[in-house]
C-alpha cells in the first residue's frame, strides 16, 4: 500500500505591528492631515486668538448676550449669516486657487477677503492671526510650494486665507479644513463668552454641542458657494465690533 505523506504549511509570524491597524485603518496621508489640522486649529496653536472676542465683549456689555441661550443665538447668526460663513467661503476659494497651477486668482481673493472686514479691530484680529498662522506653520512644517503661494497673495493675509493656503500647500482636503477652521473659530468665540458672561465649563460645552449641526451646514454651504454668494446680515455683530473700539473697560482686543 502506498504511503501518503502530507505537510502542513507553517504560519509565519512577525512582531512588527500592522501600520494600518495601528492607525485604525486610516491611510498615512489622512493621519498626517488630521494631525496637522488638530495642531494648527487647536487653542494651543500660538496665533493669539484668546486675545480677541470679535465684538462679543461689547454684546455682553450692551446686554445682548447674557447667558448660554443668548450666546448660542448670537453665535449661530455669526456662523450662518456673518463672518463665519464669509470666512469659510474665502478659505474655500483660496484653497482652490492655491491648488491650481500658477495660483491664478489667489491675489484677488486675498485682497477681497482683507477688504471684507467691517471694522479696524476685526482687521487687526484677522491679519495678526493670519500672519502668525503662516509664520508658525511655515517654521514648523516646511512645504516646498508654500512660499510661492504666499507670494501670490501679494499683501497682508487674513486668517481664513492663511488656513486655506497652508492646507492647500500640504495637500489637505478642503472639506475637513473648512470644518476644523469653523470649529476653531467657534471654540474661541465660546471661550470669550464664557469668560465675559461668565459661563461654566458644562454650559460652554453645551453651546458647542448645540452648534455642531450649524457648523456642519455652514461648512457644506461654504464649500458649494462662489464669491458671488458672499454677504453678511449680522448688523448688530458688526456694530458691536465698531463700538468695542470705544468701550471704556475691555478685556479683549476686539
Amino acid at each position: 500500500m502506498p504511503i501518503i505523506t502530507t505537510t502542513t504549511p507553517m504560519l509565519m509570524t512577525t512582531n512588527e505591528p500592522d501600520p494600518a491597524a495601528v492607525r485604525g485603518g486610516m491611510a498615512e496621508d489622512e493621519a498626517a492631515a488630521l494631525y496637522r489640522l488638530m495642531t494648527w486649529l487647536s487653542p494651543s496653536f500660538p496665533v493669539g486668538a484668546f486675545a480677541y472676542s470679535s465684538g462679543i465683549e461689547w454684546a455682553v456689555e450692551a446686554g445682548d448676550v447674557t447667558d448660554a441661550a443668548s450666546l448660542r443665538g448670537w453665535l449661530a447668526a455669526m456662523l450662518t449669516d456673518g463672518s463665519g460663513f464669509c470666512d469659510t467661503v474665502f478659505l474655500a476659494q483660496s484653497h482652490r486657487a492655491a491648488s491650481e497651477p500658477g495660483h491664478a486668482g489667489l491675489k484677488e481673493i486675498a485682497e477681497l477677503a482683507a477688504a471684507f472686514v467691517p471694522s479696524r479691530e476685526r482687521q487687526l484680529e484677522t491679519t495678526t492671526q493670519g500672519r502668525a498662522f503662516i509664520e508658525i506653520a511655515r517654521a514648523a512644517w516646511s512645504s516646498s510650494g508654500l512660499d510661492a503661494m504666499i507670494a501670490a497673495c501679494g499683501g497682508p493675509i487674513v486668517y481664513p486665507i492663511a488656513v486655506g493656503v497652508v492646507s492647500a500647500a500640504h495637500g489637505i482636503r478642503l472639506a475637513p479644513s473648512l470644518h476644523a477652521f469653523l470649529h476653531a473659530v467657534l471654540s474661541n468665540w465660546i471661550s470669550a463668552g464664557s469668560r465675559l458672561i461668565p459661563l461654566g465649563q458644562t454650559d460652554s460645552q453645551r453651546v458647542l454641542a448645540d452648534l455642531e449641526p450649524v457648523v456642519a451646514a455652514t461648512a457644506a454651504r461654504a464649500n458649494a458657494a462662489s464669491l458671488d454668494d458672499l454677504g453678511s446680515a449680522t448688523f448688530r455683530a458688526d456694530l458691536a465690533s465698531l463700538r468695542h473700539e470705544a468701550q471704556y473697560t475691555r478685556l479683549f482686543r476686539s
